[in-house]
């Protein structure tokens, strides 16, 4: 337990911050699984809207500081790469 009234208050803001980390990151895993389980079955159609809301959740997360703006640009270089290969 936190002994000083700032202390209290930076345990506070970290488990608020945590939390929100973790409803992010969960929607960001969502998304990607949507994006690629479309893939892989195939539905083209599906798999570019589905391609486009995990690449807007994934520049979200980062605007929000949960990802490194790097990491989101590999992972969504590595989603398009996909849908390319699937069009192919």
């Amino acid at each position: 337990m936190a002994n000083h009234k700032s202390a209290a208050k930076r345990a506070r803001q970290s488990i608020k911050r945590t939390e929100r980390n973790h409803a992010v990151k969960s929607r960001v895993r969502s998304a990607v699984r949507s994006f690629r389980e479309a893939v892989a079955a195939g539905e083209n159609e599906a798999a570019e809207t589905k391609l486009a809301a995990a690449t807007r959740e994934l520049r979200k997360a980062a605007t929000k500081g949960v990802y490194h703006q790097r990491t989101v640009s590999r992972r969504v270089s590595r989603l398009v790469k996909g849908m390319n290969a699937a069009r192919a």
